[in-house]
């Protein structure tokens, strides 16, 4: 199921290989989530088990939740403030210098249309890639199948329901570019 997942394919979350990455997740979020401001190393050395891969000088405030973790996929100097939201049940690549403000949401998980299909318990997931200096707002919404473009920044409460250009300011729900930003 994992392979189909990761294929954006149809695909049962209810497998023995995805429920075990998930309590391996559940597990190094809840030791994550209940650490202490001093213990900083011990936060790197567990973001450092939960991702894929994390870049140099980064920093997430607990709480985070994700699905898996090794799907999520972050550059150097990436910050997530509190409360972040990752749903990795596809690839979240995040580039270097990606600032996420409080309670930011990024999803891959989606279901299917018909109702006959999510009765069966068929989920779908489709990636998200977010480029190089991206600053999103507090409480925006990144939806499956998202790419937001270098040096974008996206307002707070926004809703990303498609790709985002680099170099832009964009908000709203849908969100939408605003303007272009001076890239000198």
């Amino acid at each position: 199921m994992r392979e189909h997942m990761l294929a954006g394919k149809p695909y049962k979350a209810k497998d023995a290989e995805l429920d075990r990455m998930h309590a391996k997740a559940l597990k190094v979020m809840h030791t994550f989530n209940n650490s202490g401001p001093e213990e900083r190393n011990k936060r790197m050395s567990l973001l450092n088990e939960l991702f894929g891969a994390l870049g140099a000088n980064s920093e997430v405030n607990p709480p985070f939740y994700c699905d898996y973790g090794v799907h999520i996929y972050a550059g150097e100097k990436f910050f997530a403030n509190y409360d972040c939201v990752i749903l990795d049940c596809n690839e979240v690549r995040i580039g270097d210098r990606v600032l996420l403000g409080p309670k930011v949401q990024i999803y891959t998980a989606t279901h299917p249309l018909h109702p006959a299909e999510r009765r069966e318990e068929w989920e779908l997931a489709h990636p998200v890639t977010i480029e190089d200096d991206v600053w999103i707002g507090g409480g925006a919404i990144i939806c499956p199948g998202v790419h937001i473009g270098a040096g974008t920044t996206i307002g707070a409460g926004s809703i990303v329901t498609r790709d985002i250009p680099a170099n832009v300011l964009a908000a709203g729900n849908p969100c939408r570019v605003i303007r272009k930003l001076n890239t000198d």
